[in-house]
């Protein structure tokens, strides 16, 4: 992270993260408190050794972290994952081969250390502790919308199902009504999923089984399109 970007993520999350000194310590300065959760956000390291790096304990990188964590949701959030504008994205995907789309959809699992109760329900299948993260991006990677919070054990399909971006898409509340006409069909604004997804007006996935010429061109189209989900992930340094 370049200091700049440093520095203006600080500003943003100052007016949440700013602390009085008190009788008892000096409070730690905004920066501080955001670079020992970056730190151990990004890292493997424990929170010992983080705070060892920091000079602090490890109670107050905990504490750091989830401040900082709290911070971005309740200022960040709503400002980094936005739709934007619609058509702009639409034209994106268009012009990497699929019309009326506005975004690609996946999931990801997020490693957890093993809650103390109902474990086995945050063990998914590739057999650690997680939680799901599921997100829609725009043609050139941006999140869009993210839902996060159920246990890994949970497939993607459910977890899709019981989001809010599902209710709003199924209500025709997300895009705007804007339709073309493919063939004699009207095609409203939709998302791309893969085969774990359900088929519905406004979300498409692959054709499967024994395909002809004119299936596998739309199957490598809308995987060429998908691509943009999973390099947003991979730059997150997850994988679906």
């Amino acid at each position: 992270m370049r200091k700049g970007t440093f520095m203006e993520l600080c500003d943003l999350l100052s007016p949440a993260l700013k602390h009085k000194n008190t009788k008892m310590r000096v409070a730690l300065t905004v920066e501080k408190r955001v670079a020992i959760a970056l730190w151990k956000l990004a890292t493997p390291d424990s929170y010992w050794s983080v705070g060892h790096q920091f000079g602090v304990s490890k109670s107050t990188v905990g504490a750091a972290v989830m401040q900082v964590a709290n911070a971005i949701t309740e200022l960040l959030i709503s400002r980094v994952v936005t739709l934007g504008n619609v058509q702009v994205i639409v034209d994106g995907f268009a012009a990497m081969g699929f019309p009326n789309c506005g975004g690609a959809i996946d999931g990801t699992h997020i490693p957890i250390l093993a809650p103390e109760h109902q474990g086995s329900e945050y063990i998914n299948h590739k057999g650690y502790f997680s939680m799901v993260l599921q997100a829609l991006v725009d043609h050139k990677g941006r999140f869009t919308n993210i839902s996060v919070g159920w246990p890994g054990k949970v497939h993607g399909a459910r977890n899709f199902r019981n989001s809010g971006l599902f209710q709003q898409l199924q209500q025709g509340t997300y895009f705007p009504d804007q339709k073309i006409t493919v063939g004699d069909v009207e095609m409203p604004i939709v998302i791309l999923g893969d085969s774990a997804y359900p088929l519905m007006p406004w979300l498409i996935k692959p054709y499967t089984c024994t395909l002809d010429s004119s299936q596998k061109l739309f199957n490598y189209r809308l995987s060429k399109c998908r691509t943009v989900v999973e390099c947003a992930f991979g730059h997150c340094g997850r994988t679906a």
